[in-house]
């Protein structure tokens, strides 16, 4: 008896599957990314260990050494169960659970939340709002949906995640420009892109884990930047849990218990759904993905409800207790708490803190460079310098510690204009 582990991004000190799964019982296997471990600077850990076998393969996305291993491992090892907590990996998961014929989400429960189009044909036929859209198959269509709903027009790959490949064209010129430089429509094989009309208003996200057809935790907050903006915005980008009096709380709790049952799902999943709301006061559909939260959305759940749901997550998918709570009714949340993100930006660092301010409401403080080292401007939504959690007691005192936290570590930094990048 075993269970396999796809581990595609992020950091493996911060996702122990072995220690979430220490009463397991079997063998646990283990196959990462190795351009992503070298990303967080980290080494693959050595089989024979907490890990039966482990494997760094070259490629992740688009070779087949992982279902190659993946393949041999299960017939060799036994394999009962195959976890995946990252987006990308949720497909080929899927499709190794089917010929592998092991039990968890399939196809069926995995495109309603990959495929983006398909996702908002669901929310539509169940009354939710969603932004108009077109899958774009040449461009002629896509100069024909620009007249009908003008600029800002957004563009993002139908099977889109961490913000990877979304553009925003502010501009009939930026428009042009992108004409003319030659559409990138095309994923491996087939169209894969999605055009939509630009949503005003703030965003919101909803995060929680369903555990046996059942929410058993969600909680609302809202994001207090753009999310596209991240290459060029190094200001703080604040995120903020909503309060529980807040009537916006449980419009978006509502709003999202009927995207998931338009979406339907397996049994026990994450998700986080982002919901736009408008200047009308308009709730319209992002969308929602049945994963966690990335950035520090999982250490925010951990300190509202006291518990992981990265940890929760892989241990329902494989049976094991939960904490007795999530049997009882839905909590609410022990306190509030706001994420502060400083995003990578160009030059040389000559100076910056590694640690925070002596206070007790800063529950976490990680600096991603170190001294000598040199940045070029963000590339993707997860490519951070810092990122900062504060807790409170409602969301004003949450955005006053952000703001102080903010100000006294860019106080602290020293960068010099250089060459090269990290």
């Amino acid at each position: 008896m075993s269970v396999l582990i796809l581990h595609h991004r992020g950091s493996l000190a911060g996702t122990p599957y072995h220690e979430w799964l220490a009463d397991y019982g079997g063998d646990l296997l283990l196959i990462a990314s190795r351009e992503h471990l070298a990303l967080v600077c980290e080494e693959l850990p050595p089989g024979g260990g907490a890990y039966l076998r482990t494997a760094a393969v070259d490629a992740y996305e688009t070779g087949g050494e992982l279902e190659s291993l993946a393949l041999t491992w299960a017939r060799e090892h036994g394999v009962t169960h195959l976890v995946a907590c990252q987006e990308r990996d949720l497909e080929r998961a899927a499709e190794l659970r089917e010929v592998l014929g092991l039990p968890g989400q399939r196809m069926d429960t995995v495109l309603p939340y990959r495929d983006k189009a398909l996702m908002k044909r669901r929310a539509e036929a169940a009354g939710l709002a969603v932004a108009p859209y077109l899958e774009v198959e040449c461009a002629t269509e896509l100069v024909g949906f620009a007249e009908r709903y003008g600029f800002p027009l957004v563009l993002k790959p139908v099977d889109s995640a961490g913000s990877v490949g979304l553009r925003i064209l502010r501009s009939r010129g930026e428009f042009d420009a992108y004409l003319a430089d030659g559409l990138d429509l095309y994923g491996p094989h087939l169209p894969n892109l999605l055009a939509e009309a630009f949503v005003p208003g703030r965003m919101c996200h909803v995060d929680g884990l369903v555990v046996g057809g059942r929410t058993v935790f969600a909680w609302a907050s809202q994001y207090q930047y753009a999310l596209a903006s991240y290459a060029t915005d190094t200001g703080g980008r604040l995120d903020l849990t909503l309060d529980v009096d807040d009537p916006l709380t449980h419009r978006l709790l509502e709003f999202t218990e009927r995207a998931l049952a338009a979406l339907g799902g397996p049994e026990d999943f994450a998700f986080h759904a982002e919901v736009f709301h408008t200047p009308g006061d308009e709730l319209v559909l992002c969308e929602v993905a049945c994963r966690n939260g990335g950035a520090a959305i999982r250490d925010i759940v951990r300190l509202m409800f006291g518990v992981d749901p990265g940890e929760a997550w892989v241990r329902a998918q494989l049976g094991l207790p939960l904490p007795g709570w999530l049997g009882a009714e839905k909590r609410t949340p022990l306190r509030m708490v706001g994420q502060l993100v400083l995003m990578k930006r160009p030059g040389r660092v000559v100076r910056i803190p590694q640690s925070p301010p002596d206070l007790p409401w800063v529950e976490k403080f990680q600096v991603f460079v170190e001294p000598g080292q040199t940045m070029r401007e963000a590339a993707f939504s997860a490519d951070f310098l810092l990122t900062a959690l504060v807790s409170g007691t409602d969301r004003a005192e949450c955005e006053a510690r952000l703001r102080a936290l903010e100000g006294w570590f860019l106080g602290e930094l020293v960068l010099e204009p250089a060459d090269g990048a990290v």
